[in-house]
């Protein structure tokens, strides 16, 4: 795959975390993950077009670049540029697991050792997210982490470890290290833990408060 091409698709798909829903968010991003671009370029402006989510110019040209090259229908495609600003985030983000996590977190456990010392990553970071109207028992975990390379390849792997762990609808924002964060990730990231670093922490740290 051009690797252009899926570096626009990702981003996308990054810009998209908190506006489009959990369910088909994770399923795109396993889809670009393992290489299936026609199903994304068909689904993918549909399902924007379906959950009334306009594009901005930027991100408007990041699904021109990553699904018009693998077929995406241009009508749908240019249907998706809005004339409105782009929805800010309506979550809020707290550093500390909500109480219904085993204090024995399998899952730090795991993303810590699958992604300590890893070559391209840098840092490992963790948040909750919260829903006004979900209680406690709504928060979900957000996973952060900086990466050189290979970005969508490791999101598809940390979703699927998520999944087996329990989590239907897995969070996880691989972000290059020069990304400008949206509102959604400088929220998490603003009200977020170290979990762990990879080969490259020393350099490529995510921006937390």
């Amino acid at each position: 795959m051009d690797p252009d091409i899926e570096q626009a698709c990702h981003e996308l798909l990054l810009r998209l975390a908190g506006r489009l829903p959990d369910q088909l968010l994770w399923r795109f991003r396993d889809w670009l993950g393992e290489g299936a671009m026609s199903t994304l370029a068909r689904t993918l402006p549909r399902s924007l077009l379906k959950h009334s989510i306009d594009l901005d110019q930027p991100e408007y040209r990041l699904l021109v670049a990553g699904l018009v090259p693998h077929g995406a229908d241009w009508h749908q495609v240019s249907s998706t540029l809005g004339v409105d600003e782009v929805t800010q985030n309506g979550y809020t983000f707290t550093r500390s697991a909500p109480d219904w996590v085993n204090s024995v977190d399998s899952v730090s456990v795991v993303v810590h050792a699958t992604l300590r010392g890893r070559p391209d990553v840098g840092e490992v970071r963790e948040s909750w997210r919260h829903d006004g109207g979900a209680g406690e028992r709504g928060a979900k975990r957000v996973l952060l982490i900086t990466a050189l390379a290979g970005m969508p390849r490791l999101t598809g792997e940390l979703q699927r470890v998520l999944r087996v762990l329990g989590d239907e609808e897995p969070s996880v924002e691989v972000m290059p290290p020069r990304f400008d964060p949206p509102g959604y990730h400088q929220a998490a990231l603003a009200n977020s833990e170290l979990v762990c670093v990879g080969a490259e922490g020393a350099g490529n740290r995510l921006a937390a408060a």
